[in-house]
């Protein structure tokens, strides 16, 4: 066979073409091989047209006539996008959390949400905390999540809601009630009958509540997201589907969402639902998993982090002003929708915290301040002007004013007057629970079958003899014998050295929960207290007595009528405290200042979980007069020279926790001059751990750690936690 001929007409007329067309593609005619599976970048060599929107009258109050809600639109020669009602859209939402704000202050925060240009409010439904036992169901007060939604739409807020099951939101169990942990059949997120059973009996109550405030039903709920970053977790690919079935079923419609990691999104989305997906900044590189998802739907990004949440022993985590403004500024130009999370942290209320559990068990602190675009008293920061300059610039109408900086107010310091040992505060408690094993947290038979879900929980048994003392208490344990304390117990180390007796005495050991774990798979195993035998040299021991501190409101009421003591000095013990506080009959906020009067000279001090020292305290539910006010102080001191610490810098932590927080960042700074300037708050300590004294100026209970280097020396632990109730 011979080779073609060298001149064919067809040949030639191919070649010629490629050649005038080489000049084009090399120049860059063509998208750049590296954006060409992002779609965003596609066609967008030159900056876009800075567009300016009118959305003024595409608000809840505003817009009477509907008949499309959120919709996606796709057009030559530009990117898919979202429209209302046929007017193109942008979706710029900011996380507010009606269950981590003070009623009393959802007004003024969504206010300045609205105020700063966004048009939407994103929040989460804690299950945990709207069905704390079963069948028990509680949306009132903090809870009411009608009447967020409402006053949402009365300021002018579109609404997407996150209503789980799961939301991870750094909630104990990633806002999934303890009680499913009851059942050891039981595998939360999959389709697991005991699970779906509880899914289903919850979303009968809630959904009815939100269904009548979705847009075509004329509210302003634009969206729904269904459960929450599954393509991490993804132990059932049927559970996504059936979570998708459960809420269309019950009326749920509209656009409907996933959200997860933009390496995850592939994994956690369902057939027929938006993918959004969550990042810390704008990358190209970011988007490409989500283009090959969808590529003909525009890009809604559900959480984009503008800070970080805290846990407790690490610094404050902050993003800075540059950083933000940089990213948004990418999402403004190629029309990108995002939800700024968090817009308003909030606090932690009561034991609601979670935790992380990667190298350790580390509980979410009380604060969640999140680094955020209010700070967690609800202030301004340098994050909310610029990002309200960025949106003024894209919107044709001026933006509502500025609402006023709430107002504040200096109390006098708070002196503890009273003290109750926990040993004599017993009988004031539930009746306890015996048997012959010890029985975790969530299998006490109390709450109506339902367990115990947060706090303390206390087992008490005899002991005969001493020896080698060994437990697994989740989270940290004091082990007392009699009222002496011996050490403590962790997750780490379960092993303490009982001494020798020569009669039977009683062995207490007080366990604290610090929070479940609220991300991984890690959040089936999260059971608190003490979990499975307890040996003395490897000989179980039984017959225990298990008192439950919930520390709750009634029992609180009921301290009301025990013989506290006068307070002369500081007690070894575990401890309630009592003091009083003239707050006036105007109360306002306030800032809660801790100092430590007395620290090694030759250390800088406080450091540790926030550099800057004390927080803000925020007190809506504060009432006229005076306030009582009672504190739970736990204390332990250990030597132990064979721990891991030995020979490095000690540190000395101090946690007070109950029903609000405070902030990372005061508007004004607060200086510690020599460790001293004792005013409000005072800890003073000595190396051989025999002396403290502790003042604690609050008006409603909060969380508060301030963690300090002392000098290297033998094992000296020293922890104390305050529980205040007002």
């Amino acid at each position: 066979m011979g080779s073609p001929p060298r001149s064919s007409p067809r040949l030639s007329w191919r070649r010629v073409l490629c050649v005038l067309f080489l000049p084009f593609v090399s120049s860059g005619f063509a998208p750049p091989a590296k954006y060409r599976n992002n779609f965003i970048f596609e066609r967008r060599k030159l900056p876009p047209n800075p567009r300016r929107f009118d959305w003024s009258h595409l608000t809840p109050r505003e817009l009477k006539n509907r008949s499309q809600g959120i919709q996606t639109e796709e057009r030559a020669g530009r990117n898919p996008y979202f429209t209302l009602e046929g007017h193109e859209f942008l979706i710029l939402g900011g996380s507010v959390h009606y269950f981590r704000v003070p009623r009393a202050s959802w007004r003024d925060r969504l206010l300045k949400l609205r105020a700063c240009g966004f048009n939407t409010v994103t929040t989460y439904v804690p299950w945990n905390l709207h069905e704390p036992e079963r069948g028990t169901f509680d949306f009132s007060g903090n809870l009411d999540l009608e009447a967020f939604i409402l006053l949402a739409e009365e300021v002018g807020l579109w609404v997407i809601l996150r209503p789980g099951p799961y939301i991870c939101s750094e909630m104990d169990l990633g806002g999934l009630p303890s009680w499913l942990l009851q059942d050891p059949t039981s595998q939360l997120r999959t389709t697991n009958r005991s699970f779906v059973n509880a899914v289903n009996k919850y979303f009968d109550h809630l959904i009815p509540r939100v269904a009548l405030l979705q847009y075509l039903q004329g509210g302003p709920i634009i969206a729904v997201q269904v459960e929450n970053e599954y393509g991490f977790f993804y132990k059932d690919e049927a559970y996504m589907p059936y979570l998708l079935q459960a809420l269309q079923q019950r009326g749920i419609g509209g656009l409907l969402l996933t959200a997860d990691s933009t390496e995850e999104v592939m994994r956690g989305h369902i057939k027929g639902v938006l993918a959004s997906i969550n990042m810390k900044g704008f990358k190209v590189d970011s988007f490409k998993h989500l283009y090959k998802l969808q590529r003909h739907k525009p890009i809604l990004i559900m959480e984009f982090w503008v800070g970080w949440f805290d846990t407790w022993g690490i610094d404050h985590r902050v993003m800075g002003v540059n950083e933000v403004e940089k990213s948004v500024s990418e999402f403004i130009r190629y029309g990108i929708s995002f939800n700024v999370y968090m817009f308003h942290g909030g606090t932690n209320f009561g034991f609601m915290n979670g935790a992380t559990s990667f190298e350790k068990h580390r509980g979410v602190t009380t604060s969640y301040d999140y680094d955020a675009v209010l700070t967690e008293a609800g202030d301004y920061t340098a994050k909310y002007f610029m990002l309200r300059s960025l949106f003024e610039s894209i919107l044709v109408r001026p933006l509502p004013p500025v609402p006023s900086p709430t107002p504040k107010a200096v109390y006098p310091s708070l002196k503890l007057s009273h003290y109750l040992p926990l040993w004599e505060a017993l009988p004031y408690l539930q009746r306890p629970v015996t048997s012959n094993v010890p029985i975790n947290m969530e299998n006490l038979p109390i709450n109506n079958g339902n367990g115990q879900s947060f706090g303390f929980v206390l087992y008490e048994m005899t002991i005969c003899s001493g020896g080698r003392l060994h437990a697994n208490a989740q989270d940290e344990a004091q082990v007392f014998l009699n009222e002496t304390s011996l050490g403590i117990l962790t997750d780490v180390y379960r092993d303490i050295d009982i001494p020798p007796i020569t009669e039977c005495q009683l062995l207490r050991i007080l366990v604290e929960n610090q929070g479940r774990v609220n991300f991984s798979w890690k959040i089936q195993n999260q059971r608190k207290g003490l979990i499975g035998p307890v040996t003395l040299d490897k000989i179980p021991l039984n017959w225990f007595t298990i008192y439950s501190l919930e520390l709750k409101t009634q029992f609180f009421k009921k301290l009301r009528s025990a013989r506290w003591r006068p307070l002369g000095g500081p007690s070894s013990s575990p401890a309630f405290h009592l003091g009083t506080l003239m707050a006036g009959s105007s109360p306002q906020d306030t800032f809660l200042q801790l100092l430590v009067s007395e620290c090694p000279s030759t250390h800088a001090c406080p450091r540790g979980v926030w550099k800057g020292g004390p927080r803000v305290l925020s007190l809506p539910h504060f009432n006229q007069g005076f306030q009582q006010v009672s504190v739970f102080l736990t204390f332990h001191c250990l030597r132990n020279n064979t721990s891991e610490h030995s020979g490095k810098v000690q540190t000395i932590i101090i946690r007070r926790q109950q029903r609000c927080g405070f902030s990372p960042r005061p508007p004004a700074p607060l200086h510690f001059p020599e460790c001293g300037a004792a005013n409000g708050f005072t800890c003073g300590f000595t190396s051989n751990c025999l002396t403290h004294t502790c003042h604690l100026f609050t008006l409603m209970g909060c969380s508060i750690k301030c963690i300090l280097q002392l000098p290297s020396f033998p094992r000296i632990l020293f922890f104390t936690r305050y529980i205040l109730y007002l």
